[in-house]
């Protein structure tokens, strides 16, 4: 039989909270899953993440950010990353060439959620190959003020994706859901993936549009 788990990869202090949370929120829903912790030395850094594939122990993989919380079962998301090698969502901003490194239309996906298995190692061998020299710094403004970020794994991944011309299954954003760029949305939530609680009313909506009875709705974050 496939053994399928979760994989968290860690570093730093202050972490173990969101962790619990989320590796508690697996539990709740797929108490039959694996769950591998990977914990980095000090002075790790986001462009670490690349380097997942050597580290789960599983066959078919679930790769979290710590700061997530699993609401819904995630069965078709396992067989779709065992049908294509890997399974995500596009990142709220789709344009990575917000990246210095990057140009055109590359689409950007987000790595807090990754359902893979080992066909999709040319993936991860090339994106741990870019991820440390491509030109990963993004400007943003905040309060007014234009401010950079010096680096960030998922330039690397974009940049592997669109190289080798990987063409993952691509789930909607239910099941990666970014409360600050997400506002509203159809149905239940598989992946909440923020460090704010989830609102009690959107565990209530979940509810409700978990029951195969209920008419699929539309909501807002409020």
């Amino acid at each position: 039989m496939t053994r399928r788990g979760v994989l968290y990869v860690v570093w730093g202090d202050g972490i173990d909270e969101l962790l619990d949370r989320s590796i508690e929120s697996v539990r709740r829903i797929h108490p039959e899953l694996g769950i591998e912790v990977e914990r980095l030395p000090g002075g790790s850094t986001l462009l670490d993440k690349a380097r997942m594939m050597e580290w789960t122990p599983f066959d078919e993989t679930l790769y979290l950010d710590a700061d997530t919380v699993v609401m819904d079962r995630l069965d078709f998301a396992f067989e779709r990353a065992a049908r294509f090698g890997l399974a995500c969502s596009i990142c709220e901003c789709p344009w990575a060439r917000r990246y210095g490194g990057l140009t055109g239309d590359v689409v950007e996906y987000n790595t807090g959620v990754l359902f893979f298995d080992r066909k999709a190692r040319p993936v991860f061998d090339r994106w741990a190959e870019v991820v440390g020299s491509i030109d990963s710094s993004l400007l943003f403004y905040q309060d007014g003020e234009l401010c950079n970020m010096p680096y960030n794994d998922q330039a690397g991944f974009a940049d592997a994706m669109h190289e080798l011309g990987f063409a993952p299954f691509v789930l909607p954003y239910n099941w990666n859901l970014r409360p600050r760029g997400h506002r509203s949305f159809w149905g239940p939530i598989k992946i909440w993936h923020d460090a704010l609680p989830v609102p009690d009313g959107l565990e209530r909506w979940n509810e409700n549009q978990i029951a195969p009875e209920n008419p699929i709705q539309y909501t807002e974050l409020r």
